[in-house]
């Protein structure tokens, strides 16, 4: 009878297993469509500033909910360079989240695509390590956007975070201060079908590159495939 029970839970949770996976591969993928779409925009990420960062998180269709008090809530992925000084090609991703709050009075809620791009070791290190919250353990700034690197100031070019945000159409720089990052290892579970770390994943060796990734992997090689940062070596 035991037995029976249990082959009729594993097969009513068969289908929400594989629901739970098919969502956060399709994340995944999405994660890749925005940036794609990003970078073949005029007004995107400039080349110089996206050559230097070690890591890049792209949140796609993040919710503003914003009834009274506002507040954010998204899921996507983090993609690092390999090696020890983040000198090498991109490596595989690690699923990440997104919560935050604003204050102050905002009608209806609206879909944004977030990118962040991590400029520095010491903010991969703490966005690696442990929930942040951006704008106090790690500094974050509006990141300048177009052709133009010389709109990259001095101010933001020190932020460990450089932040962005596309909507309706509108990609700018946006400010994040407030708002927290962690990791979702539930997420990274369900891609690679195995309980993983997501520091395991970004700088293990071991850790291949599942198919739903190879499209924001892809893209980031193609368009930064080395580290031009001068504190980053092979």
């Amino acid at each position: 009878m035991k037995q029976k029970l249990a082959l009729i839970t594993c097969f009513l949770l068969a289908p929400a297993g594989l629901y739970a996976q098919e969502k956060e591969q399709g994340r995944l993928e999405n994660a890749g469509v925005v940036l794609e779409e990003i970078m073949n925009t005029p007004e995107n990420i400039p080349q110089e500033v996206l050559k230097k960062a070690e890591c890049i998180v792209v949140f796609p269709s993040v919710l503003k909910i914003a009834v009274g008090f506002g507040g954010s809530y998204g899921r996507g992925a983090m993609v690092c360079r390999t090696g020890k000084n983040f000198g090498g090609p991109w490596g595989a991703p690690a699923m990440y989240a997104l919560e935050g709050g604003s204050f102050g009075l905002q009608l209806g809620g609206q879909a944004t695509d977030l990118v962040l791009l991590v400029m520095n070791k010491r903010g991969a290190d703490s966005i690696l390590r442990s929930k942040v919250k951006l704008g106090g353990n790690v500094s974050v700034a509006a990141g300048p956007v177009g052709r133009d690197a010389t709109a990259s100031t001095d101010a933001s070019m020190r932020a460990e975070i450089l932040s962005y945000s596309r909507s309706r159409g509108l990609f700018a720089g946006i400010s994040l201060a407030g708002s927290t990052i962690r990791p979702d290892d539930d997420a990274s579970a369900e891609i690679y079908g195995r309980k993983i770390k997501a520091r395991d994943i970004v700088l293990g060796s071991k850790v291949g590159i599942p198919v739903s990734g190879r499209h924001l992997v892809g893209i980031l090689q193609k368009n930064a495939p080395r580290n031009e940062s001068t504190a980053s070596t092979p």
